[in-house]
């Protein structure tokens, strides 16, 4: 090779020596082109892992959010039902004592007795109203906290979640 060298026009040998630096640094320079590229395929990977990986927690949450929510609708429409009944059956006792109310004061043979049987009725039905609606807002306030218990408890395992994410 040195002949073909020696017959080159005006080039000395140590300049041939400088044509190989060029090849040597370009194969530097793929070299670390390559392990760029490896570790942005690396760093890539990691990041879609994690996204996918932190996709799957956020769909288990939602779906355990929304059980949450259905469990309170179950619970807010079984009471709201027994709640009815409860009227429903308060709403027939009043009638009939109306009705036997009636029959007895059809009955009563002086105006004093009218009066007296009056006035109990009247404070009879009072008071009897005065302890159903006590018994009813006691209950439709159970009832709220019962429905919302299972939301109540989804928000406090939320607020952990996020706080130690945080």
């Amino acid at each position: 090779m040195s002949s073909k060298i020696e017959n080159l026009p005006n080039v000395t040998a140590s300049e041939t020596k400088s044509f190989g630096q060029p090849i040597v640094s370009l194969n530097n320079g793929m070299a670390e082109a390559k392990a760029g590229i490896e570790q942005t395929q690396a760093q890539l990977k990691e990041g879609m892992d994690k996204a996918g990986k932190t996709a799957v927690e956020a769909f288990a949450f939602s779906q355990e959010t929304l059980e949450a929510f259905a469990r309170s609708g179950q619970i807010w429409s079984a009471g709201l039902q027994d709640l009815s009944r409860q009227l429903a059956a308060n709403m027939q006792a009043s009638i009939e004592a109306t009705m036997n109310q009636f029959k007895a004061l059809t009955s009563v043979k002086s105006l004093q007795d009218a009066i007296d049987l009056q006035s109990n009725l009247v404070r009879g039905s009072t008071e009897k109203a005065i302890a159903e609606t006590t018994r009813l807002t006691t209950a439709s306030i159970k009832l709220t906290e019962e429905a919302m218990a299972p939301i109540t408890a989804r928000m406090s395992h939320a607020a952990e979640t996020f706080t130690k994410a945080a």
